[in-house]
């Protein structure tokens, strides 16, 4: 799994990177391919939405379930990746370029400061590994 060090990562595996003063580029982790979830269906906001951080601004479609995309800082969404709406194979083949989501105008760049460096995020995504592959013995072993 990539988790590139140009970036901030959130709890529920988005990435941002902050690109100009107050623009901030913002898409999912590789968190999704290595535990192998096949996203069929993606769920954007329009141009010109404000959201806070927290709200829920998408939602990723997979073949077992869904999930909800939650924005990790405040702000009115300045563009949506076409591509991906016209090609969802990219989230899967590409998430940390060509399959960004949207780009955010943030109105507290501050927030920035709460999100997990990648060194945090490796560790996180490590310790829920570890946690699948537990309950995954448990399991076998009943």
């Amino acid at each position: 799994m990539r988790i590139p060090e140009d970036r901030l990562y959130t709890e529920n595996h988005l990435w941002v990177k902050k690109e100009k003063k107050k623009i901030a580029r913002i898409g999912i982790t590789d968190y999704f391919n290595s535990k192998d979830i096949e996203i069929i269906n993606v769920d954007l906001p329009e141009e010109g939405e404000e959201y806070d951080r927290d709200d829920i601004f998408g939602s990723l479609e997979g073949v077992e379930e869904m999930y909800n995309l939650v924005m990790p800082v405040s702000g009115i969404v300045v563009s949506v990746n076409e591509k991906v709406l016209d090609n969802i194979d990219l989230l899967n083949e590409d998430p940390y370029e060509e399959g960004w989501l949207i780009k955010v105008e943030m109105t507290n760049p501050l927030e920035l400061d709460d999100l997990l460096p990648p060194e945090d995020y490796e560790l996180k995504v490590s310790e829920e590994f570890e946690e699948i592959i537990t309950e995954k013995v448990s399991e076998e072993e009943a």
